[in-house]
């Protein structure tokens, strides 16, 4: 089947021409016609098929007429990585040349200004990674209520790094009348469940086994102890044709190492990993691309989100610590139909693991030898289970004889050495014990005869002061006490000394109501305290606010004198 009868626009066939393709891969030519009906599809294919362009080439026939509205774009993609991102942007602009499409891409490390200033202008394809995309929708600068097509390219990679929740809040803003398009490289039963719950009377594509490695790759193991396979990764190469080529690692520390020593060694290499700045991971991955670089030390991110065309190998330093990465790292050649060769260099601990990917791809890789190096074998799986654990090689569950043979072996030396000790008989000769004078000492203590404080205590029988309790007079007198009927002339000083004198007692409410003069102050008694009476010095010093009820009460006595 050719390009130009799955109803693709003449436009996007005109691209399509201009790169050279005129047949569509599997994936292409039975997920095309789907998409460009407006059906759900679930399309799930190995990596290497051409699942971009299946997805790509209809978007941009749907997409030619309409008109984008500001920041409301008219479809997502969600890619898990950034390389992967800018992939599929690069997909658009090369097929979409000759539309007038717009295009945003949000990701993580660039600014988010000209970002901005794209949504405002209005965008028909938005690719993004979800990290970058709640970020502005929380800020308020996209709305998502008007997107037609919605894609969710390797999901299974947005299950393995986390994304689910970010894509459920994502699909929950969504309009419900969209097209979804899923798509995924394995399908384990997380993304089973996921694709039930997104997609509508989905149209399922499957055009090979699930996690299965392309038949152009040629593949090899080489089994060395943990200490040669630097050496080993040198020999190979040296020895094999190598234009370019993808070297994994699982760890990032590792990535560092390994790429310092391949450069001591003289090999041409650069590092790619996630904890790099944007900016650094383009500037590598583009001289990766032009050739500058033959060699790329890489994490897991680069096995999703590179797309190196006529890449010769893949190298494995390190065994994947699941099987479905495997098959996504030496997917990364032998694409389009091309020829790859894929290495694995592998441990004697590595047992499980390999058994894990030889299942999954349902075959066994075929093994090499590394001239120079000893042969080492694999272990026994039972063995390396307790080397992950921290326990001896014995310790399983299921060996009870492997316990048990060791200590029966030995049974007779630990019953001659029970014969042969004669230390412990030695202990009753110990004459320590018997000269300790200490405790016959503990008899001579006087200080406990001689308390003679608790014979000589009469004070419980001579007390007097309980029987005379009751004789106090105290209590009788306070009944008779007259002082509370003579608290009467604590009025003021002046009345007290009136009473003494025989005077008249003068009325205290009446006196404070009038106006005091001078003539009533009397500075030569003695004064206990001020009182009710004020010294004639603070009146002086002090001239307090008269009230209209004084100044009409001294305006009264003013006329009567």
């Amino acid at each position: 089947m050719l390009f130009s009868e799955l109803g693709l626009g003449p436009d996007v066939l005109r691209a399509i021409e201009d790169k050279g393709y005129t047949q569509p891969t599997p994936i292409q030519e039975q997920a095309i016609p789907w998409v460009l009906q407006g059906r759900d599809v679930l399309g799930c294919a190995q990596t290497g098929t051409g699942k971009t362009a299946g997805f790509t080439l209809p978007m941009i026939t749907m997409l030619a007429s309409g008109r984008a509205r500001a920041r409301m774009p008219r479809s997502l993609i969600l890619e898990p990585t950034r390389e992967l991102a800018a992939q599929v942007s690069e997909s658009f602009e090369t097929y979409g040349k000759y539309h007038k499409l717009s295009m945003a891409l949000l990701i993580g490390g660039e600014n988010f200004s000209e970002q901005v200033k794209k949504l405002d202008r209005g965008v028909d394809v938005l690719i993004a990674t979800p990290g970058r995309l709640i970020d502005l929708f929380e800020r308020g600068n996209i709305m998502l209520n008007d997107i037609k097509v919605f894609v969710i390219d390797e999901a299974d990679r947005m299950l393995d790094m986390g994304f689910i929740p970010d894509i459920e809040r994502i699909v929950s803003k969504l309009p419900k009348t969209r097209q979804t398009l899923f798509f995924s490289a394995t399908m384990p039963p997380e993304i089973r469940r996921l694709a039930d719950a997104f997609l509508s009377n989905a149209q399922e594509v499957t055009v090979a086994p699930p996690a299965s490695p392309a038949e152009t790759v040629t593949q090899a193991l080489s089994l060395v102890q943990e200490v040669d396979k630097r050496k080993a990764l040198r020999h190979l190469l040296q020895t094999e044709d190598v234009k370019n080529a993808f070297i994994f690692c699982n760890r990032k520390r590792d990535i560092a190492v390994l790429q310092k020593s391949l450069e001591r060694h003289g090999f041409n290499v650069g590092a790619l990993h996630g904890d790099m700045v944007q900016s650094k991971r383009t500037e590598t991955l583009d001289l990766f691309k032009k050739g500058e670089i033959a060699l790329l030390v890489c994490s897991d991110v680069a096995a999703r989100g590179i797309d190196v065309q006529g890449l010769s190998h893949v190298f494995n330093f390190d065994v994947p610590l699941t099987p479905d990465d495997y098959v996504h790292r030496i997917g990364r050649t032998g694409r389009a139909g091309k020829q790859g060769r894929a290495f694995m260099l592998a441990t004697p601990d590595d047992v499980k693991l390999v058994g894990a990917i030889t299942r999954l791809i349902k075959r066994e890789i075929p093994m090499i030898a590394i001239d120079g190096l000893e042969t080492v074998e694999f272990g026994d799986e039972d063995a390396v289970r307790p080397r992950r654990g921290g326990r001896g090689a014995g310790a399983g569950r299921g060996r009870p004889e492997a316990r048990s043979r060791g200590p029966r072996e030995e049974r007779p030396a630990q019953e001659e050495r029970a014969e042969q000790r004669p230390a412990r008989e030695e202990r009753t000769d110990r004459p320590v014990r018997e000269e300790r004078p200490v405790r016959e000492e503990r008899a001579e203590r006087p200080a406990r005869a001689e308390r003679p404080v608790r014979e000589e205590r009469p004070v419980r029988d001579d007390r007097p002061v309980r029987d005379e309790r009751s004789e106090r007079p105290v209590r009788e007198e306070r009944s008779e006490r007259p002082i509370r009927d003579e608290r009467q002339p604590r009025e003021s000083l002046a009345a007290a000394e009136a009473r003494r004198n025989g005077e008249p007692r003068r009325d205290r409410d009446r006196d404070r109501n009038r106006p005091r003069r001078r003539d009533d102050d009397d500075d030569d008694g003695v004064v206990i305290g001020f009182g009710d009476h004020m010294p004639a010095f603070m009146l002086r010093s002090a001239r307090p606010r008269v009230s209209s009820d004084v100044v009409v009460d001294s305006s009264e006595h003013s006329q009567e004198g």
